[in-house]
């Protein structure tokens, strides 16, 4: 599936800059830069594929939904008009607050060793996504948000065949209407559209302020993940998911809004 995305995705930023008539050239000395962002970008696609095998979709969902506030805090140490304030401090302190209430029932039965091996990598795996948003925001200014792309996808696409060879040589592919659909979405609306949407925004306005309505990602994943996979709905998971929207959201919110 990842390397499906890459592939579509490449495909389409490669349309979109011919269209535009943008020059997707690599500079050599941005060659450093765009490994740096491929990397990351590669460690959060495994780290999110491990953890979520090992532990439930709506709690994949909760804690890969930490990526903004993790950007906030990486933020304040390397983009110097973009630092926290009081509300980010404790919009972050009652979202991580979420994520203890959500692991709680694992934590206090003691069992379920996996499953909390697969939270924490998946928490992971939105702290890179973070330490990624701001590394790409401070690159921005020197490199085409196309070209960066480009070249994302470009390192990325070889290193998943290889690692699909090596993980995944032996499993068969099922095509069902829903897994083309899927991939495509993935492909052309996430790796596509949504991308070259994210890093043109990030061009131009702060980290921390283009996420605001990142906190309808956890609510919907969690509904989702019942609708269509059959999560159960704990009330800690319920409790949780609700305390790290109002983290995102207390992150985002206006100096005038809080006043």
């Amino acid at each position: 599936m990842a390397l499906l995305r890459c592939v579509l995705g490449f495909f389409f930023v490669i349309a979109f800059g011919f269209f535009y008539g943008i020059s997707m050239r690599m500079r050599f000395k941005e060659l450093p830069r765009l490994l740096i962002i491929a990397i990351l970008y590669l460690a959060h696609t495994i780290g999110l594929n491990i953890g979520t095998n090992l532990t439930s979709a709506s709690h994949s969902t909760i804690l890969v939904s930490l990526y903004p506030l993790f950007a906030v805090i990486f933020a304040h140490f390397w983009i110097k008009d973009d630092k926290l304030t009081l509300p980010k401090l404790i919009g972050i302190i009652i979202a991580f607050g979420g994520v203890f209430i959500t692991v709680l029932p694992k934590l206090q039965s003691g069992s379920g060793a996996t499953s909390l091996i697969g939270d924490f990598i998946v928490m992971l795996s939105g702290a890179i996504v973070g330490l990624r948003m701001t590394f790409t925001k401070i690159y921005l200014q020197e490199i085409h948000p196309y070209r960066l792309l480009i070249w994302l996808l470009s390192f990325s696409i070889p290193c998943l065949l290889l690692l699909g060879y090596f993980f995944e040589g032996d499993e068969t592919i099922k095509l069902s209407i829903p897994v083309v659909v899927a991939v495509i979405y993935q492909g052309w609306i996430v790796a596509g559209v949504l991308l070259v949407s994210w890093t043109s925004l990030l061009r131009k306005y702060k980290a921390s302020k283009i996420i605001v309505f990142f906190f309808l990602m956890p609510i919907s994943g969690v509904v989702f993940s019942y609708l269509l996979l059959g999560d159960e709905l704990s009330i800690y998971v319920l409790a949780g998911t609700a305390l790290v929207a109002v983290g995102i959201y207390l992150v985002n919110m206006r100096r005038k809004e809080i006043l």
